[in-house]
């Protein structure tokens, strides 16, 4: 899998994780730079670690669906995919008490918002591609998004954060198409 793919990829799951950020900066009347950076952090780790343990569950079941891998692949993607569009539309912007960036929430957050990666992490297990280079590459495209749109969210308040993660439903759904057409020529 060439580097442009794996960033695209990467962009795709990282979009959710920015909606979500740019969603917490919009909903805090400060937001510090510990916030960001550990939103940033957290946000990362998970969306590094999620991949690799889909990888590690796909190689242990690949053998079985050897014959169906790209549709599994395209499926799992399709339907991360459709899932963004849908919670994009499901959304409201209400005010939210508490420091999202700090203990339980904090987690449930990072763990939210990488459900995609692990998804991703299976299907790559799939089309055989390794998984360290891909992971490294998702995890700082979350990190850095998350930076981004928690301080865009505070800057420009709430008028993009359904868009963007319109687009990433619609990146991963392309890239599942992309491995299927691959895989079909």
């Amino acid at each position: 899998m060439d580097f442009v793919t794996i960033f695209l990829v990467a962009v795709g799951l990282a979009l959710d994780a920015f909606a979500v950020s740019v969603g917490i900066g919009i909903s805090r009347e400060r937001v510090s730079a510990r916030q960001s950076a550990r939103l940033g952090f957290h946000f990362g780790f998970f969306q590094f670690m999620m991949p690799v343990l889909g990888w590690f569950a796909g190689r242990s079941i690949s053998g079985w669906i050897g014959g169906i891998d790209h549709w599994v692949a395209f499926g799992l993607l399709a339907i991360i995919g459709l899932k963004m569009i849908w919670e994009a539309f499901r959304r409201e912007g209400a005010r939210k008490p508490g420091d999202p960036t700090r203990g339980v929430t904090l987690i449930i957050l990072s763990l939210a918002t990488s459900i995609d990666a692990l998804a991703v992490g299976l299907s790559l297990a799939f089309i055989n591609v390794p998984i360290l280079y891909p992971s490294v590459i998702i995890g700082i495209v979350a990190a850095v998004l998350t930076v981004v749109g928690m301080n865009l969210g505070k800057a420009v308040g709430s008028r993009f954060s359904r868009g963007v993660e319109i687009i990433g439903g619609l990146i991963l759904i392309g890239i599942g198409v992309k491995i299927l057409i691959a895989h079909m020529s």
